[in-house]
């Protein structure tokens, strides 16, 4: 049984899936299909907390599910952007779990991760799958992964 270590760029998922397909992502189906016939070594979810209570469920769904969710707080700068960024605590922990694992798992089309995938093919011998909405990804991430599985109707929400 080969063993694979999952990592979720929840926001970037969130807003292409919004944008693209006005739904959401199914991390039931999702968690289905990365974990089939395989060892579970690491599973994390990566998002902004904002302390509401939809979001608080929604958390406890992706625990539920078999995610480890990691939270950073919610910032609104005052020219009215926000920053909740993940990657470089995203890309400390695949590069920690990328010797122990055969599989790595990304979900995010940030093409930021594209030297990160590379690395740790070259480095570890590592297969690589990417999900994430297909005109919403960077091609450069895309073509770094050992395989891209685009986000379609079949990992949304009905």
């Amino acid at each position: 049984m080969k063993k694979v270590s999952i990592f979720v760029d929840v926001q970037n998922i969130y807003y292409t899936t919004k944008q693209q397909f006005d739904s959401n992502f199914d991390y039931n189906k999702f968690w289905r299909f990365v974990t089939h016939e395989r060892e579970v070594i690491a599973a994390i979810a990566y998002t902004t907390n904002r302390g509401d209570r939809k979001q608080i469920q929604f958390q406890n769904i992706l625990r539920a599910i078999g995610f480890e969710v990691r939270l950073k707080p919610f910032i609104k700068r005052s020219d009215g952007s926000s920053k909740g960024d993940w990657d470089v605590g995203i890309t400390i922990d695949i590069l920690e779990y990328a010797h122990q694992s055969d599989i790595i798992v990304l979900a995010s089309g940030d093409g930021d991760f594209d030297i990160l995938i590379q690395k740790i093919r070259s480095l570890y011998n590592v297969d690589t799958e990417v999900f994430g909405v297909s005109s919403l990804t960077a091609n450069s991430l895309k073509n770094a992964t050992t395989s891209y599985f685009p986000i379609d109707k079949e990992l949304l929400l009905k």
